[in-house]
């Protein structure tokens, strides 16, 4: 499967140490008399305080000056900073666009956006936003990135008058974190303003489109005198009621209860240890009003990563990340990961462990591990030093299982463990030179031999990586580097070498090493090690643009434990060129052409991967956007395709993919798609499909996303079997292959009403059904070949037989002899055909009675049919 990334700005979000243009200034005051907070803009305060205005456009038309008026002013006291601004509008109040939606939801209207580097590290920055109607947005991104989570605790009123709209907000500085000092403040600052009715967008500090923008280009808020602030801490209880209904497939199953009540209680904690680093705690977090994950279907050996969305984890998660990982464009590659917090409280691994109970006929698994508490310290000193540290505790689960006389007993299928994480970052020179240095541990309390055969005792990760500016933002390096060792009983490393990430088993490999780094099959080890490193050199500025990058993992590399990894053995190589036309032409807006190749080499030299590539994106006059690609990949070997067999051959393929945007502001927004990708064998996958969002008032919207796939990738692995007549190539393992087909078909629907700015209901379904069909059992001729040979046409013979249980279930075996009348044995493989049937959804009534209180009712539905 492709998987590209394409990043169609060139815009970076750190910054350096001389601003490249000089930005403009503002002017905070003191309040004289109190603000009475209704959005009127009628205090004193707010006619005399110098105002922010000269706003450019940043679209349609870079640079020119803004078509409507804006003016924000500062002001603030003891506990707060306020910000008052006036956005005039042309066409008076009906000019005024807005919209009634959630709290950090898609305006899809006018808004004004301000934005605090209040560190003015030029790196880290707080976002506050809001639009007509009232309606917040926040997100924090102090340490680097946008954590959307955080709510803090802050007011704003709008109005809408002859003149436009106003809004009045009042942030208290305890929400807020700024170096602690007596002395008169300047921060960095940012404003945009987005006018919908013609689509401008404007800025207060102006950048180029085809220019680095971020903190670097902010201008200046001076004369701010900030005293400590009230309220350094702050506890967040909660309690959870839930009623549980599912139906009964098994009455003789005692842990099958079709009607269940439980509850939870819980408390999450906030303490500002000093005004910059904030330590939170948590015990029996609550994540119940959390989105289910969707539906997939995953037929390769490598796991499905799901996107975190459990607050307390994402919350701060800016700080916890080495690097990440930037290209214009490319595939098939991954991130550095040095830290996947779903790892922490994950379902419970050892599953298996009810089997070795005697007797043991019935069980009841719990679904999660619990979170007994975690601890959370993240902020920036005085110094500068940027930190994030994380440690979480899970208990130790135990599964019910009930034996065949009804006696009872406990068996642990997830041991007690310890996550750790902690991250320390250095900026220099304004930000221009950022240095990083990251820990990782995890530690189980294993109890006994099962659970020692199966999972790591410890597996730790240190890592290093920086960042450099150099020519005013034009070019940019970043380069990262990380080792990791993992150690245990002999059996569990065993498996871990024997994993799909890096097959040591495989009969051709050939290294032999087992020094400071890990790279040979050794069943006796009881430590595995690795480096991991990515780098990248590009230039990030101007009209053409350019990079090239690397990314390795060593075949020992794992820190699986706490981050996620599908993947080691590799070294992948990648360059591509960017063109950029932002200035708007009589017939588009903008346009973004890039081209470019990637190639990648495991470490015994084989040529893995291989690709070029080709990149448009077009924007018309009418906001369309229009986008596709074509990749080219040559044949190339597979060192994954055996599941731990020799390398093989994988033919030559194509890729194209379409999609086309209509413009955003409009009632009805469609957003279509489709993928063709067909390889020299003359297998061809197909996929289409169309979102479709629906605004048929200001307060509510409707989005379906129909989507339709037919997958013949070609060849898929069925199958392993020990087999002395196979060729020393197979090192006496006949490995099963098959054509499949699959298909599937899903509808991803959602539906948001917003009654007030803090009354939101929300609903996520998604229907899939999929499907997978499996024909032609072959094997490959050999190793390092592309060549395959179909039992029952090309060599042995394929019989197909029903199989009936004793509880008269039938079960569609094929027969193979894969030689005939030669010295090979006959085996089976049961029909690996399947259909499934998933429903999956979510509904969630969202009131914030109070600020900073919040009451959840959730609806989940989770149901899945699978037929064979």
């Amino acid at each position: 499967m492709l998987l590209p990334c394409v990043f169609l700005s060139a815009t970076a979000v750190a910054a350096q140490n001389v601003h490249p243009a000089p930005g403009p200034e503002a002017q905070a005051v003191p309040l004289q008399a109190p603000i009475h907070l209704d959005g009127r803009l009628d205090e004193v305060v707010w006619s005399t305080a110098p105002a922010a205005t000269g706003f450019r456009q940043a679209q349609p038309r870079p640079g020119d000056a803004a078509t409507q008026r804006t003016e924000v002013r500062f002001a603030y006291d003891d506990a707060a900073i306020y910000v008052g601004a006036r956005m005039f509008d042309d066409g008076s109040a009906s000019g005024v666009r807005t919209r009634l939606v959630r709290r950090d939801a898609d305006f899809g209207s006018d808004y004004l956006e301000v934005i605090f580097d209040t560190y003015h590290d030029h790196i880290g920055r707080l976002f506050f936003s809001v639009n007509p109607s009232g309606v917040r947005g926040d997100a924090n991104g102090l340490g680097g990135g946008g954590d959307e989570s955080w709510d803090p605790i802050w007011e704003v009123r709008t109005t809408i008058d002859s003149l436009g709209w106003t809004a009045e907000f009042r942030i208290p500085f305890s929400e807020l974190r700024y170096p602690r000092t007596s002395e008169p403040q300047t921060w960095g600052l940012q404003i945009w303003r987005q006018q919908n009715r013609l689509n401008e967008l404007s800025m207060w500090s102006w950048w180029s489109p085809n220019e680095s923008g971020g903190p670097a280009r902010f201008g200046h808020l001076s004369g701010l005198v900030v005293t400590d602030a009230p309220g350094r801490g702050a506890i967040l209880p909660y309690t959870v009621a839930r009623s549980t209904n599912v139906p009964v497939t098994n009455a003789a199953d005692p842990f099958q209860d079709s009607h269940a009540l439980d509850g939870r209680i819980g408390a999450d904690a906030r303490v500002l240890l000093t005004s910059n680093l904030t330590l939170n705690l948590t015990v029996n977090p609550d994540f119940g009003q959390v989105e289910v994950d969707p539906a997939v279907v995953n037929l390769s050996a490598f796991e499905t990563s799901f996107e975190e969305k459990r607050p307390f984890f994402v919350e701060g998660a800016g700080y916890f990340g080495l690097g990440g990982l930037s290209c214009f464009f490319c595939s098939n590659t991954s991130s550095l990961s040095t830290f996947y917090s779903r790892r922490v409280g994950r379902q419970p691994q050892l599953g298996g462990a009810v089997g070795t109970v005697p007797g043991g006929r019935f069980s009841d698994l719990p679904e999660n591990t619990t979170i007994l508490g975690a601890a959370k310290l993240a902020g920036r000193t005085q110094s500068g030093w940027s930190i994030g540290m994380v440690d979480a505790w899970t208990a130790r689960v135990r599964a019910t299982v009930e034996d065949t006389a009804g006696i009872r007993s406990h068996v642990t299928v997830e041991p007690a463990t310890n996550y750790f994480a902690a991250r320390f970052a250095r900026d220099f020179a304004g930000g221009a030179r950022v240095l990083r240095g990251m820990a990782t541990s995890v530690v189980r309390d294993l109890e006994n031999d099962y659970q020692s055969e199966r999972l790591a005792a410890h597996s730790e990760m240190l890592g290093l990586a920086t960042e450099m500016y150099f020519r005013r933002r034009t070019y940019r390096l970043m380069a990262q580097l990380a080792g990791t060792q993992v150690s245990g009983d002999a059996a569990a490393i065993a498996r871990l070498q024997r994993s799909s990430a890096r097959y040591f088993q495989r009969p051709d490999r050939q290294h032999g090493g087992n020094g400071l780094l890990s790279d040979a099959y050794d069943t006796t080890r009881t430590v595995l090690r690795g480096i991991g490193a990515y780098a990248r050199m590009a230039k990030d500025q101007g009209g053409w643009l350019w990079e090239v990058s690397t990314n390795l993992r060593t075949p020992g590399f794992e820190n699986n434990d706490i981050a996620f990894i599908s993947r080691a053995d590799y070294w992948w190589t990648s360059a591509n060129v960017l063109r950029l036309l932002t200035t708007p032409t009589r017939w588009y807006r903008q346009i973004n052409l890039i081209a470019g190749g990637q190639q990648q080499f495991n470490f015994d030299g084989d040529l893995t991967d291989r690709q070029l590539h080709l990149f448009g994106y077009i924007q018309p006059l009418n906001y369309w956007g229009i986008s596709g690609f074509w990749i080219h990949r040559p044949s190339v070997l597979d060192d994954r395709l055996s599941r731990g067999g020799p390398v093989l051959r994988r033919v030559a393929q194509d890729f194209w993919s379409l999609s086309v945007s209509t413009d955003g502001r409009k009632s009805l927004v469609l957003n279509a798609f489709g993928d063709l990708g067909c390889n020299a064998e003359s297998y061809c996958s197909r996929s289409g499909g169309v979102a479709a969002q629906i605004r048929p008032r200001s307060n509510i919207s409707i989005s379906v996303g129909p989507s339709l796939s037919h997958s013949e990738p070609g060849v898929q692995h069925v199958q392993a079997v020990a087999d002395p007549a196979v060729g020393a190539d197979f090192a006496g393992v006949r490995t099963v292959f098959a054509d499949v087909t699959q298909n599937s078909l899903s509808m991803n629907t959602r539906l948001n009403v917003t009654f007030t700015t803090n009354l939101t209901f929300e609903l996520f379904v998604q229907p899939l059904i999929a499907s997978a069909r499996f024909d032609r059992f072959n094997e490959f001729a050999a190793a390092r070949s592309s060549r395959r040979r179909v039992y029952g046409a090309d060599i042995g013979t394929i019989q197909d037989t029903i199989y009936v249980s004793p509880e008269n279930d039938s079960t569609l075996v094929h027969q193979i002899d894969p030689d005939g009348s030669g010295p090979a044995a006959r085996f089976e493989v049961r029909n690996p055909d399947f259909t499934l049937r998933s429903l999956r959804g979510n509904a969630v009534l969202r009131w914030e009675y109070r600020p900073g209180s919040t009451l959840f009712f959730v609806w989940t539905r989770s149901a899945s049919t699978t037929l064979s």
